[in-house]
């Protein structure tokens, strides 16, 4: 399949020597003192908190990007691998607050929340990797990750994105990975948890934390990838070129840490780029310039032969309305269509702040609708039809030929979400708008396969090991 492309060859080209220039003569402030030790012992230039990147490195490093990177999953029939499975649809995550599905107002996210979330997510064919949609405010001070993680894991089997804090926090979350799976080794043998970090905090700065956190798992041999995250007008140039060539550079230098620490790490060019409302400062994730930075940095992931995508598809609406769906259905099929393999694109929105249960149905949806575009048209003898076409000559029909009748599931997506019925018929059923429609899809999913996904031996083991844990039940909507 071929991709659209938003930058010529030669501006690609330029925007690589652009990076290359802007790491070697401005370089990083590094805050993590054995991630620069780690720079200096391969030839940077390291000078106070200071490092500057020679050309020479960052082209021997590149060299070593794997081209292909693996989702694992508790139940191996959801594995994935990007590019060559894509695309691969991820919840966007980390959201505060949620849409209470039942009284529809916005309210702090809990740990039962995520319990819901991640048996949707489970049930929805859309789907195919559980970023831990909202936070998980009832979480015990010293339990901060492990409340969303335990619900996700006790309820989806699927691929699940996690991301840590201090390192305590990262110990205790894969001390509970290696329970579930049986033992650590069971666990390296097949990794279930795939770990998500925003080490380089844009402009050109490297934290602590999530660098600790990249270089633990990139040294470990366990899934890890980082995200970039420039803001054209407050974190990165007020232009959509400048920001390309900076977070190119910020997504090059945390590249190159990752093969430092181990060569052949498996990564993923993953980006979250805006431009910035600049008559008010607002984050403006669903703005089609999001769109159109992932377009670009999916052409500098092909460059490098890495697999690529992002937080896309995004919103600003506060509800789940027309602004929702063009903001999302706009910047995601731009995506797709330039080549992305992964789309963190389901359930949020209000700029990523607040969940909402219907949302990530009618996301389910377009995930859907865009695998169905990335499948392509069919193309043989058989499928031109020419003979068909002239037996049934002008003026037949071809409704009841065996040609259409093995196609008519198969050929185009029977939407449930989207209503195609005449007014009529649509009126009789209740005259529903499609937000009615999908938390009437939420509610009856809440009340089918419902039986936990980990033993209750493991799950009493769990709650003796993390003394206080929260419970992690599933509840249906009421």
């Amino acid at each position: 399949m071929s991709f659209a492309e938003l930058l010529t060859n030669e501006q690609v080209e330029r925007v690589h020597e652009a990076s290359l220039e802007i790491l070697e003569e401005v370089g990083l402030k590094v805050r993590y003192g054995p991630a620069r030790e780690l720079f200096e012992q391969h030839g940077c230039h390291v000078e106070d908190e200071r490092v500057k990147f020679p050309r020479a490195v960052i082209e021997t490093f590149r060299k070593m990007y794997p081209p292909s990177f693996k989702f694992g999953a508790r139940d191996p029939k959801f594995d994935k691998i990007i590019p060559q499975d894509s695309p691969v649809i991820v919840t966007a995550s980390s959201a505060p607050d949620i849409i209470d599905p039942v009284t529809g107002v916005e309210r702090r996210a809990t740990s039962s929340d995520i319990a819901k979330i991640a048996h949707l997510i489970n049930e929805l064919p859309g789907y195919d990797v559980f970023s831990i949609s909202t936070l998980a405010d009832d979480a015990p001070a010293d339990q901060f990750t492990i409340s969303r993680l335990y619900p996700a894991l006790k309820h989806c089997l699927k691929p699940i994105r996690v991301t840590t804090t201090d390192r305590k926090d990262t110990d205790s979350v894969m001390k509970m990975a290696y329970m579930v799976a049986g033992g650590e080794d069971a666990y390296r043998e097949h990794p279930f948890l795939t770990h998500h970090y925003c080490p380089v905090v844009s402009p050109l700065t490297m934290d602590v934390l999530s660098t600790e956190n990249v270089m633990y798992f990139a040294r470990e041999g366990l899934p890890v990838y980082p995200t970039i995250v420039p803001n054209a007008g407050l974190t990165s140039p007020m232009s959509m070129a400048g920001t390309i060539a900076q977070g190119n550079a910020e997504f090059l230098s945390a590249a190159t840490l990752m093969q430092m620490c181990k060569e052949g790490t498996p990564l993923i060019y993953a980006t979250l780029g805006t431009v910035a409302d600049m008559r008010t400062g607002a984050y403006a994730s669903g703005g089609i310039e999001c769109g159109m930075l992932h377009m670009a940095f999916a052409q500098m992931a092909h460059f490098y032969n890495v697999p690529c995508g992002g937080y896309i598809g995004l919103t600003n609406s506060k509800v789940n309305d027309a602004q929702a769906g063009y903001e999302t259905g706009m910047s995601g099929t731009a995506g797709l269509l330039s080549g992305m393999d992964m789309f963190n694109i389901g359930g949020l929105i209000d700029a990523l702040k607040t969940f909402d249960f219907a949302k990530a149905v009618i996301d389910d949806e377009i995930a859907q609708n865009m695998k169905r575009l990335k499948h392509g048209v069919a193309f043989d003898e058989e499928e031109l039809a020419v003979p068909l076409i002239k037996a049934t000559g002008p003026g037949g029909s071809f409704i009841v030929d065996p040609h259409t009748i093995k196609r008519m599931k198969t050929e185009a997506i029977l939407t449930k979400m989207a209503d195609r019925n005449v007014r009529t018929i649509w009126e009789k059923k209740g005259a529903m708008d499609i937000q009615a429609r999908a938390m009437a899809k939420a509610k009856e999913v809440m009340t089918t396969n419902t039986d936990p996904l980990i033993s209750a031996e493991l799950d009493e083991k769990l709650h003796a090991e993390f003394s206080g844990m929260i419970a992690g039940t599933l509840e249906p909507i009421e």
